[in-house]
This record gives structure tokens, sequence and C-alpha cells, in this order.
């Protein structure tokens, strides 16, 4: 469900893209870890950019809202209105 209200940041990401950052997220977030611990066989400078990549999806997918759609003018809301009619 996307939310517009006037005090709040507009929501711009629909319940597909939540859960394709969601699971994203989670993949650069467990990579992330395994290559801190060295299990994982990227080499260990690509921990804190992966876990930074990790923050940022699970971070937009839990608001709703992408600075970056915003920007450009991207608005994942109007496919779930437009699928569901």
């Amino acid at each position: 469900m996307c939310i517009r209200t006037r005090y709040r940041r507009a929501q711009n990401v629909g319940t597909t893209d939540r859960q394709v950052r969601t699971a994203l997220g989670a993949l650069a977030g467990t990579a992330s870890l395994a290559t801190l611990a060295s299990v994982g066989p990227l080499p260990t400078l690509l921990s804190p950019l992966l876990g930074v990549v990790a923050l940022v999806m699970l971070t937009t997918a839990a608001t709703g809202s992408c600075g970056f759609y915003s920007l450009i003018g991207v608005d994942t809301c109007s496919l779930d209105s437009k699928t569901s009619q």
C-alpha cells in the first residue's frame, strides 16, 4: 500500500519493488558478513561496500521511499495500483 501524505515523504516504492529490495538487501548483507569473516570468496575490501548496499536496500524497502527514484521521477507504487484494478 502506497501512502501519500502532506508531512511525510511520499512513498514511491511499490510492493514488488519492496520484496526485491528486501531479498537483495539480505543477500548483500549476508555476503558482506561472509566476506568480513573470510568465509566468502570475495576480497575483504568489498565487505563495507556490500554492507552499505544492504543498508540502503533494506532501508528503502522498510520506508517505501527511494531518494533516487524521487530524483528521476520513478514511482513503482503506480504500477501496484494499475495491476490491482
